[in-house]
């Protein structure tokens, strides 16, 4: 049986709304990289069924001049996408997005320069997929920060075009006994990336433990900007925020917020769409979210910025994350045969 048909299609926004069925199907066995090549004290191995063949990929889904995979920089498998809205570039290690570009527009995402694009190392920039814990682990520092979902390989499920022409992309990443080491739940996890005049990313979890389970998320959207002191944000005023910094809790008071120095805020219970505005471009980016409760504001600064190893070290001034984010006193709980998503929308505001 093809492997998208051992998979239950997970309830996605509309228009994008696919049929469900009926019946839960035990999930594949999926080939991705050891756990224990991914953590600082392991030794690093590759599952050789993970590299698959890009010609066969290609024969499958490939669409002269539209669908193209290809080698990335460290020679990780990528997807380009080209249609007649924009181009995107999406990295099967982590399902992560590294490019969206508009048509007769800049690209909208920030990549660092210094990133590795290695095993066993997250991207640096794009969309990182934060999943199944957001930040540190709670109990255990040795796992992997924002969880393991990003240091792993996707498996393509599907490629089409819906009825606006825009294109669909579904990732799938399935639970085995190695993922259970870290995490001990049976689960499976559907990332939907549509390319179309707006970028909508979308990551759906399906539990298919006998007991519900909880987890925390972010899609950790970097942001391209022409400087850090030229752009501003909105969408924020009145939310209650918690500075991870200070440790303390606050509130936006002010209608416009500007970063003059290292932010990480965590604002709570909120799905209001926020705006990026950015005088130096010029363009407004608008970005809008559904199944999040947080929405986390971040730049390092130049101290914290000189101390991360695939950063530039003046690479603060040219991005900032506004993540679509489930953790803190939000985090996500699912019942057994039951779906959570959790969508991040981007594009040029009016």
């Amino acid at each position: 049986m093809p492997l998208a048909d051992r998979w239950a299609t997970l309830p996605l926004p509309t228009p994008f709304q696919p049929r469900m069925k009926q019946e839960i199907s035990d999930p594949p066995v999926f080939p991705f990289i050891s756990l224990k090549g991914l953590l600082p004290f392991g030794n690093q191995r590759i599952n050789p069924c993970v590299m698959k063949n890009m010609e066969a990929l290609n024969k499958q889904f490939g669409k002269p001049g539209a669908i193209e995979f290809k080698a990335m920089k460290g020679n990780l498998t990528g997807l380009s996408i080209s249609n007649r809205f924009a181009e995107a570039d999406i990295c099967l290690y982590g399902a992560h997005v590294t490019r969206f570009k508009p048509r007769n527009g800049a690209d909208l995402l920030w990549m660092s320069p210094d990133s590795l694009f290695e095993v066993g190392k997250p991207i640096r920039g794009g969309i990182p997929v934060c999943f199944p814990w957001f930040g540190p682990h709670k109990t255990d520092p040795q796992k992997p920060m924002h969880g393991f979902a990003r240091l792993m390989y996707w498996e393509v499920l599907s490629i089409e075009d819906n009825d606006a022409e825009e294109t669909v992309v579904r990732l799938g990443l399935g639970s085995s006994d190695e993922t259970k080491g870290y995490w001990p739940f049976d689960f499976r996890a559907v990332l939907t990336v549509v390319v179309g005049s707006e970028l909508t990313v979308t990551l759906g979890v399906t539990n298919l433990s006998a007991e519900s389970f909880r987890y925390t998320c972010a899609l950790h959207t970097y942001y391209h900007i022409s400087a850090i002191e030229k752009i501003s944000i909105t969408g924020l005023q009145g939310v209650t925020y918690f500075n991870q910094l200070t440790g303390e809790k606050g509130r936006q008071e002010e209608e416009i917020l500007v970063i003059r120095e290292a932010m990480t805020r965590h604002y709570l219970d909120t799905e209001t769409p926020v705006v990026l505005e950015d005088s130096g471009f010029p363009r407004r980016i608008r970005a809008g979210k559904s199944g999040s409760r947080v929405t986390t504001v971040w730049n390092p600064g130049a101290e914290a910025c000189a101390t991360i190893g695939d950063l530039p070290n003046e690479g603060y001034k040219s991005f900032v994350c506004i993540e679509s984010t489930n953790a803190y006193d939000f985090p996500v709980e699912v019942n057994p045969g039951e779906s959570f998503v959790t969508t991040a929308q981007i594009g040029i505001a009016d």
